[in-house]
């Protein structure tokens, strides 16, 4: 819309000018009609020039900002340039040279890239072998971890809790809800003594055998006469030893045990088995030569 020029009014009647006081008075009102159009028209001009104001106002406000943001943004492009010109290495690590702290090399072995994190002269180590003066870029200093150690989590299922599992207070020494652990002489002190699995073991065909590999104590009910077989002991130097505990039949039958050869008994001498109804004999076995001997000893019989 133009800008609209105001019509002058016509000379406004007087009362100093009685003779020309009606020809005034009626021209200048009739010129008010005209006087209000211009007037009105030129205040809808004006409004839309302060519309048009404020809208450019805004726009400029915004284009400022958008300058701003993009100076910003060139600056970080010109730091992250900057940063990526730091992180290529300057070339090859050479063996006897002297490197200051920040100093980027590759290695001629893994050609991955390693910042100096100690100021050093002379090593014949290379960078990829030496945590105390190099740490690869993006790696943590001091980390001796392999990628095939570090991939064994790639999949853990293991939570913070369990992880929390090994925070034990003392080490050697057995904590509920933690870890087993052996002390510096790898020596493992039970706390709150020790829970273990009982199993029993059957015969088949008169043939009994005793797995050390399940547990280190045992019970079997004679069933028919049988002849027993111990199996998968500690190889020689360790100790294997285990309960056995042997009940007769409800019956009385009075079934019979032929022993490995293997097995030493005092006086070279196996005991006779109760042969009572359901009666209880208990036998200890203990070997340390991988199970060429298993010394026998009875514990107790006719305890049933």
């Amino acid at each position: 819309m133009a800008y609209v020029n105001i019509t002058a009014l016509p000379t406004a009647p007087s009362r100093a000018r009685p003779s020309t006081f009606a020809a005034e008075g009626d021209a200048f009102l009739a010129a008010l009609a005209t006087f209000v159009t211009e007037v009105n028209t030129s205040g809808s001009y004006i409004d839309g020039v302060g519309t048009a104001a404020d809208t450019d106002a805004t726009a400029a406000a915004a284009s400022a900002a958008a300058a701003s943001t993009s100076e910003t943004n060139a600056a970080n492009s010109a730091t992250a340039s900057a940063n990526s010109a730091n992180s290529v290495a300057s070339g090859a690590w050479s063996s006897g040279t002297s490197y200051s702290v920040g100093t980027i090399v590759y290695s001629p072995i893994t050609y991955l890239s390693y910042r100096a994190i100690t100021t050093h002269s002379g090593e014949s180590t290379d960078p990829s072998s030496d945590a105390t003066n190099w740490v690869a870029l993006g790696g943590i200093s001091g980390l001796t971890a392999s990628s095939a150690e570090l991939n064994k989590l790639d999949g853990a299922t293991v939570t913070t809790a369990e992880i929390n599992y090994n925070d034990i207070t003392t080490l050697g020494t057995t904590e509920a809800s933690k870890t087993v652990t052996a002390d510096a002489n790898g020596v493992v002190t039970f706390d709150n003594g020790i829970s273990e699995e009982y199993t029993a073991v059957t015969s088949s065909s008169n043939a009994t055998t005793v797995d050390l590999q399940d547990g280190t104590n045992f019970s079997h009910t004679l069933t028919e006469n049988t002849t027993f077989t111990f199996s998968n002991p500690a190889a020689s130097g360790k100790v294997s030893s285990f309960t056995l505990k042997l009940v007769q039949d409800a019956s009385a039958s009075g079934f019979t045990v032929t022993w490995p050869t293997s097995v030493d008994w005092p006086s070279a001498t196996a005991p006779t088995l109760t042969a009572t109804a359901s009666a209880v004999d208990y036998f200890i076995f203990i070997t340390h030569d991988g199970g060429t001997t298993y010394y026998g000893f009875t514990a107790g019989q006719a305890l049933g």
